[in-house]
């Protein structure tokens, strides 16, 4: 974040973090707050560095390009907010799309348009998200893994991400988690600490597994 000092490739190990500042008329966003607690925090061997973007399109992939610059993670997790799940949501596959149903916070409302114009059609997460999944079930914490992050600013950033790490080529692996309401916000909701707890758990679990394990976690519909 700005502000804050550099950790970087070469001194420290480091995994980025990123939520979304409040959208939508809300007064808050627990996806930032989340991602505020965990700045700062040593998780296996790793120092975690947040970041907080803009919900617009275009401008966050731009700073969240310039923090994957300045950064160097070894792993990324980008963190949003999905209100009306009641669990949190490991996302699967990002696509090359943006069709806003709502402006975002500067305005913009893209209709059917790519992320990345001549991208792939869609990035599949790089994480191994069937063991997150087990480790924050076996924690007690509701886990799904989605089928779709959506075609808001949340999915903008998860293709984005997956894109920039697919161009720059050297390992680095990345994903999205969806995070419910708060208990302020409506329900379904979950606690900020419980957020917090189940991100800890995910990217500990993340850092420490390479080959992902069988699990049924598909959709139906």
């Amino acid at each position: 974040m700005r502000g804050k000092p550099e950790i970087g490739r070469g001194r420290e190990p480091v995994v980025l973090v990123t939520g979304f500042d409040a959208f939508a008329g809300a007064a808050e966003n627990p996806s930032a707050l989340a991602a505020m607690a965990l700045h700062g925090r040593e998780i296996a061997g790793h120092r975690v560095l947040a970041s907080i973007l803009p919900t617009a399109f275009g401008e966050s992939l731009r700073l969240l390009r310039e923090a994957l610059e300045q950064h160097r993670p070894s792993l990324v997790l980008a963190c949003g907010q999905a209100g009306g799940r009641a669990a949190m949501s490991l996302e699967r596959v990002a696509i090359n799309l943006d069709d806003a149903r709502i402006p975002d916070n500067r305005g913009a409302r893209p209709i059917d348009r790519p992320v990345v114009p001549g991208g792939p059609a869609a990035y599949f997460a790089s994480l191994p998200l069937k063991a997150m999944l087990q480790a924050l079930r076996s924690a007690g914490l509701p886990a799904e893994v989605s089928q779709t992050a959506g075609t808001f600013v949340c999915n903008h950033v998860f293709y984005g991400l997956m894109h920039a790490l697919a161009q720059e080529g050297d390992g680095v692996r990345g994903g999205f988690v969806h995070v419910p309401w708060l208990p302020t916000q409506g329900e379904p909701s979950m606690p900020l600490e419980r957020i917090v707890q189940g991100l800890d758990i995910a990217i500990a679990c993340a850092l420490r597994t390479r080959q992902d394990i069988e699990l049924a976690a598909g959709a139906l519909d």
